[in-house]
């Protein structure tokens, strides 16, 4: 495993794109020092910011607060990285395999784009997790990302398939323009909850303010809530799915797109 420990937070955003396994596994530690970031729009190395010591292989350790450190993780396909600190914008961005696992808080843009992998942040997070960036059609599209603080905007914009879990509250917009996939809200959410949703889940175990344009279509317990239950109880999380626990409320929408996703609400018993 090769550790970089940060030596100081910079000021100034520090692009890191080749922090990344796909880029480290095969180098000795004097190849991944002399690997290039910006800083603004200059270049420099990276033990000009990083004290690097281990052994090549596919885990890499980040140490320090790192939450100026911007793209780690970008597009990686296999091993994993451990951030113990702050990591910056776009972690996990446009990612395709591998694991990523941050101690504290992460930025905006976590796991933008990404098709697979699994990132696991224990703070909280920024905005547009698991989304699409401006301009472009759909965000993520496979893999998980798992939040145990709370969460920023649009988390989930134009998501099309994946799991995005979020233990704390979220902020407005969550699941905006969703295309499918399933977001489930531990905390629940502020406003404007799956606006202009088209296909997806959106799970809230709390109340949230509903849209005008969502229907209530029925109360129960979905078979697919129980198989959901069991793929989340093996990542470390529970969610309610028996009968004697509660019922979900169940809405469709928006039709305001029209659209056909659906918004479950739970409500438990007592």
């Amino acid at each position: 495993m090769i550790t970089l420990t940060l030596k100081e937070r910079t000021a100034v955003p520090l692009e890191a794109e080749s922090l990344s396994p796909d880029v480290t596994a095969n180098l000795s530690c004097d190849a991944v020092r002399a690997l290039p970031v910006l800083l603004g729009k200059h270049p420099y190395r990276v033990d000009e910011f990083f004290d690097v010591e281990g052994e090549a292989g596919d885990e890499l350790a980040i140490r320090g607060d790192a939450g100026n450190v911007k793209w780690i993780g970008r597009g990686m396909t296999r091993g994993k990285i451990a951030v113990e600190g702050n990591a910056g914008m776009h972690l996990g961005a446009y990612m395709k395999g591998g694991t990523i696992e941050v101690s504290a808080n992460a930025s905006d843009w976590v796991g933008a784009e990404m098709s697979g992998g699994s990132i696991h942040i224990h703070g909280n997070a920024g905005g547009q997790i698991g989304a699409g960036y401006r301009g472009s059609p759909k965000g993520m599209t496979g893999g998980t990302v798992i939040v145990d603080g709370a969460a920023g905007l649009e988390v989930g914009m134009r998501m099309r398939r994946g799991i995005i879990v979020v233990r704390g509250p979220v902020r407005d917009f969550a699941g905006l323009q969703m295309k499918g996939g399933s977001i489930f809200l531990l905390g629940g959410a502020e406003l404007r909850t799956g606006a202009w949703m088209i296909r997806g889940t959106i799970v809230t175990l709390k109340e949230v303010p509903l849209l005008p344009t969502f229907a209530h279509d029925y109360d129960g317990n979905p078979v697919f809530m129980r198989l959901m239950a069991r793929h989340l109880q093996a990542l470390g999380i529970s969610i309610p799915c028996e009968p004697h626990e509660g019922t979900y409320q169940c809405h469709s929408g928006d039709s305001a797109v029209p659209g056909r996703g659906e918004i479950l609400v739970w409500r438990p018993v007592g």
